[in-house]
């Protein structure tokens, strides 16, 4: 009898005691998404203040919510009307931990209420200004909703995001259960195109594929060929990766291409960033270019940080960006937390 391998993320969720019923809501929806989720061997791990105990311990209770932060996958903050100091220092625990890791994962939604910040104390209305001032100064910017249904809502979609960035393996897609990947399906090809079958390359009418460990000369006759793609007989050397009809990439893109790649975006920019933060955008901008130009040597996370900031700083240069980094010339650039902040960036 087989079993299921279950696949746990750890998802914390940091908020105020004003919104209890909304950690209630948000529970329920991580609970709805296992349902579907435990049968393919995934399952979402949700931590929210009320799961500690109110005990005397050695150390502060807050340190034991920290603590969890840093094994966390996912930090999730909800506020509204304030933001008190140890839901601040939850934050900042979650920032410190993404900056020397790359996770977790940080999401900060807002709920815009006018009646509760019209309620509101001008202390708590001033921790909530401070703490916005403070997201924009790390160029992070917060997701807003009015109802726990746009929230849930939301975060469900991100979900599905990070599920297709390859922060979760489903069962389904997982090598069979001894540990060895099946290479022995065959399927016949009539005629032109191409043909996949299972997780193995795409292969073209009369292609030969070799996988696993071979020594010696293999033979596929006298005569390869290749339709006009390229073809090399004896022995090559590359530094970078050799694509046929007749082009070689290199690590790294051309400095001519990359300049009129971003050409359009460093016009988008220049329109619509506010005068105060024209130099700020323009060289955060720079050091994206800078960073792409590397290639696959390019720091990922840092990319993706860079991005999140540009995007924060000039909202209206948000679709430029965006169809930027769709360039096939920047995929190899392009790694799966620069790929979150793009998806996450084209989202409605």
């Amino acid at each position: 009898m087989s079993t299921t391998a279950i696949t746990t993320r750890r998802i914390f969720l940091a908020s105020s005691a004003e919104l209890a019923d909304h950690r209630r809501d948000f529970e329920n929806a991580i609970r709805r998404r296992n349902d579907l989720w435990i049968d393919q061997g995934v399952y979402l791990r949700l931590t929210i203040w009320e799961d500690f105990l109110d005990a005397l311990s050695k150390s502060r209770l807050q340190d034991e919510y920290n603590r969890e932060i840093r094994q966390c996958d996912v930090f999730v903050m909800l506020y509204r009307s304030k933001v008190g100091r140890y839901t601040e220092e939850e934050f900042a625990t979650a920032v410190g931990q993404f900056q020397a890791t790359s996770k977790p994962f940080i999401y900060t939604y807002f709920c815009d209420s006018p009646d509760d910040r019209a309620a509101a104390s001008a202390e708590d209305l001033q921790s909530l200004h401070s703490f916005q001032e403070k997201l924009r100064a790390l160029g992070h910017f917060q997701t807003v909703y009015g109802n726990t249904d746009q929230l849930c809502r939301h975060f469900g979609e991100q979900l599905d995001k990070l599920a297709a960035n390859g922060f979760v393996k489903f069962e389904r897609d997982r090598e069979p259960s001894d540990g060895m990947a099946d290479h022995s399906r065959h399927a016949v090809l009539h005629g032109n195109g191409a043909i996949a079958q299972g997780d193995g390359p795409a292969l073209g009418a009369g292609s030969v594929f070799i996988a696993g460990n071979h020594h010696g000369p293999i033979d596929t006759g006298t005569r390869v060929d290749t339709g006009g793609g390229a073809y090399v007989g004896g022995n090559i050397s590359a530094g970078g990766d050799f694509v046929g009809r007749d082009r070689i990439v290199t690590q790294g893109v051309p400095a001519s291409e990359i300049g009129a790649l971003f050409a359009p975006l460093f016009n988008a920019v220049s329109e619509h960033a506010a005068p105060r933060n024209q130099a700020e955008a323009q060289q955060r901008l720079a050091e994206i270019e800078a960073e792409v130009a590397k290639g696959r040597q390019a720091d990922d996370s840092r990319l993706g940080r860079l991005l999140d900031g540009l995007a924060a700083l000039v909202p209206g240069a948000v679709a430029s960006l965006v169809g930027t980094f769709a360039s096939p010339l920047l995929a190899a650039a392009v790694g799966p937390v620069t790929k979150f902040v793009l998806g996450k960036l084209q989202a409605p």
